[in-house]
């Protein structure tokens, strides 16, 4: 009982930290889609100036119009300002916590049409796990669905090639410097990145910007709540 006792005290302080998880998910997301929106825009292109700098690229709206090498999307210059300011603004307002549940929503949509146009033929991984003794698809293969199998199989095939491509640079490359910063890895681009930052999303959209830790907390107390007090006395 004491245990007990000493766990729901326990949980009752939680509540002064509980706005945590929430800054966090915020400091992971917001540096990833400032970024992604930054790329699509053209302002570090010193070639451009002007209000044309605040415009997407239109590598990117090409990217998206053309049906064929790109994704084929209708009113693509549209489309890729919506996206770019979506993800850079986004990213801003979710770093301080402003506007969190709001523009979670862009954003979210944003991924989705990532995850189905971009990485969903790619399957699930975005680096192909070459290992498939422990492969997150085995969980899967133990639960009964065929269709992991298949991962496993690809996972054995880009172990070989990685192993190849390890033989060729160890005869032809200077390997010190060439793993230096890094080992090299089968990029597989598959829908894990996107879903992974959906869910977060998600998450953010049902919990907020997280007590004491965004600028959504203190507006809400110090400034909406107090009126929506005083109208209601009215």
């Amino acid at each position: 009982m004491l245990l007990i006792s000493f766990y729901h005290k326990l949980l009752d302080k939680l509540h002064y930290v509980n706005g945590l998880p929430a800054f966090l998910i915020r400091l992971y997301l917001a540096p990833v889609f400032i970024m992604a929106g930054y790329s699509k825009l053209q302002l570090s292109d010193p070639s451009v100036s002007g209000i044309k700098q605040f415009f997407a690229s239109p590598d990117i709206v090409q990217w998206l119009g053309n049906a064929d090498w790109g994704l084929g999307l209708p009113f693509p210059e549209l489309l890729a300002n919506l996206a770019a300011w979506s993800e850079f603004l986004g990213g801003w307002l979710l770093l301080f916590g402003l506007f969190t549940r709001l523009i979670s929503i862009p954003l979210m949509f944003t991924m989705i049409i990532a995850a189905t146009s971009v990485h969903g033929e790619n399957g699930w991984f975005a680096i192909t796990p070459t290992n498939p003794d422990i492969s997150p698809a085995k969980v899967f293969v133990w639960l009964g669905f065929e269709q992991a199998s298949s991962s496993l199989d690809n996972s054995l095939e880009a172990a070989k090639r990685l192993e190849a491509m390890r033989g060729l640079l160890a005869e032809n490359g200077h390997t010190e410097w060439l793993y230096e910063t890094g080992s090299i890895v089968v990029l597989n681009n598959g829908i894990e990145f996107a879903s992974t930052y959906f869910i977060l999303l998600l998450a953010l959209f049902f919990i907020g910007a997280g007590r004491f830790t965004s600028i959504d907390h203190y507006l809400y107390n110090h400034w909406l709540k107090p009126r929506l007090v005083n109208k209601n006395r009215i």
